[in-house]
């Protein structure tokens, strides 16, 4: 009895023994594959995937609450976008919107058959289609100012055709097609960044601002300071001008400014002008080709490449700062802040909704012909392995005969 207990404590300490190893060696390779797992492709030579199959864009969040409702041809974002052809990229850059590294991006960092040419010391790339000397983008960094400084969507849509059909007359043989542009940024963060700006000497006073053939009067649009600049102006100088363009500058520089009689502030009383300028801004919003969000760079991205089918050499870079762009500002200055932005408030309240629906659209639309496609090939690859099977199996089968007659046979 004593040597059957002995050996069933054996038994009971070897199983235990077991056990253990086996749980340690699972708590090891789950340590293992948390650190060099994502890096792993069990289908890629050297264990790693190559860059294109990496996935470096945000997970659409599934609890995302749609404020607004886009049909979906206006979710859907895949153009034709023929850089051979007759078709133009148009930047329109808002100021402090992250337009100046965006547009760097277009020339520098878009993977291209003929890269636009950017030298040293000079200010403008040339960006020319792969089949003959004619440029595909109209931007700062491409085409300059040519329709003015920051010119808007009023002086863009009524300019550029003009500027292109001077720079290449060949071409007016076919008509242009135009796709415009832009980013937008959260209008509190942008409107500090812009006064941060002028405060440092900046004005754009060479803006034209032209709308229906003429710039502004004095009268229409008064200058905020005087002198040449408005360099060391306080925050409260630069919220208390009535004219300061920075102002609902989004909404402003989206909008068809002929609607409400350009600059002249007593064309329409002022509700009606707000409510004209919001609504049209929000169309040509949804009418553009694309826009992004400076707050969402990699989204912006995305949704930038699946849209011309055009592909960056290099990530879009997140560099997270704080609502007041650095500046330390109470609750009350902020709110002064969204008062005189209301209009931007909303537009981007509006655009912010338009663009994470089309981040979520396009991000299912992806991941089902993804699930598509791999069953497809799931299919392909059985229905190529099966008559291997039946070949292989073949010299090892008895000739079929008929019953009846192997019966009558041994009869």
């Amino acid at each position: 009895m004593r040597r059957r207990r002995a050996g069933g404590r054996t038994m009971v300490e070897h199983a235990s023994k077991f056990v253990l190893v086996v749980a340690g060696s699972v708590c090891f390779m789950l340590i293992l594959y948390q650190y060099a797992g994502p890096g792993l492709s069990l289908g890629a030579p050297g264990g790693r995937a190559p860059p294109d199959d990496l996935d470096l864009f945000p997970t659409p969040d599934p609890h995302y609450e749609k404020k607004y409702y886009f049909p979906v041809r206006e979710l859907e974002r895949s153009l034709r976008f023929d850089m051979k052809g007759d078709d133009v990229i148009v930047f329109l850059h808002i100021q402090k919107t992250g337009g100046t590294t965006f547009g760097r991006h277009l020339v520098q960092n878009v993977r291209l058959e003929v890269p636009c040419d950017c030298r040293p010391g000079q200010k403008k790339c040339t960006c020319y289609r792969p089949n003959r000397r004619e440029t595909w983008l109209f931007s700062r960094f491409s085409t300059g100012w040519s329709c003015g400084l920051h010119a808007d969507w009023t002086e863009l849509t009524n300019c550029v055709p003009g500027v292109l059909d001077r720079r290449d007359p060949a071409a007016l043989r076919t008509p242009r097609k135009f796709y415009y542009i832009t980013l937008l940024r959260d209008p509190v963060s942008r409107y500090l960044s812009e006064w941060r700006h002028v405060q440092r000497g900046a004005t754009w006073k060479t803006s034209l601002h032209m709308c229906d053939g003429r710039t502004p009067t004095p009268e229409e649009l008064p200058p905020c300071y005087e002198g040449t600049d408005w360099s060391g102006c306080t925050l409260q100088e630069f919220m208390d001008c009535p004219y300061n363009l920075a102002n609902n500058r989004q909404v402003r520089m989206l909008a068809d400014l002929s609607l409400v009689g350009c600059y002249n502030l007593s064309f329409i009383p002022e509700g009606k002008r707000a409510q004209l300028l919001l609504e049209s801004a929000k169309k040509n919003l949804r009418g553009m080709a694309f826009f992004g969000l400076t707050e969402f760079q990699r989204k912006t991205q995305y949704l930038f490449e699946r849209t011309f089918n055009l592909k960056f050499i290099r990530p879009f870079m997140q560099y997270n700062s704080t609502r007041a762009g650095g500046v330390e500002v109470d609750e009350d200055t902020i709110r002064r802040i969204e008062e005189l932005n209301d209009l931007d408030m909303q537009l981007y309240d509006y655009a912010k909704d338009l663009f994470q629906q089309r981040y979520q659209y396009k991000r299912q639309l992806e991941r089902r012909e993804q699930r598509v496609r791999s069953r497809e090939e799931r299919l392909l690859h059985r229905a190529k392995e099966a008559p291997a099977r039946e070949d292989a199996e073949e010299p090892g089968r008895v000739p079929t005969e008929d019953y009846m007659s192997h019966i009558i046979e041994k009869w």
